[in-house]
């Protein structure tokens, strides 16, 4: 069995693997419909990810700016798969304010 992580990853499989979407075609169907994207820019399923690429993932109402930190193309536990990327702080902080806003609207 082959214990290394490949070089590159098509984008689907890899935001599969890292549990962004619950299937790989969920995961197809959200970078043919742009909510992928490199630098502003949509990519393809078929997109080869490499380790430093930098990825902005909307799911829902939310958005991810992620680094990818490893590559893998079988889905495994969440803990393994948070191993696969790091999220910008920014990011993270903005995601938690905009859902504690909708919380609180949502109560009063």
């Amino acid at each position: 069995m082959n214990t290394e992580s490949p070089p590159e990853v098509r984008a689907d499989i890899w935001l599969w693997a890292a549990r962004f979407y619950k299937t790989r075609s969920l995961a197809k169907q959200m970078l043919v419909g742009g909510k992928v994207q490199i630098a502003g820019q949509a990519i393809k399923p078929s997109r080869m990810l490499r380790a430093g690429d930098v990825l902005s993932i909307k799911r829902a109402d939310e958005l991810y700016e992620i680094t990818v930190l490893a590559l893998s193309d079988m889905r495994g536990p969440a803990v393994k798969a948070q191993l696969l990327y790091q999220e910008a702080d920014a990011s993270r902080i903005k995601r938690e304010n905009e859902r504690e806003m909708k919380r609180l609207a949502n109560a009063g």
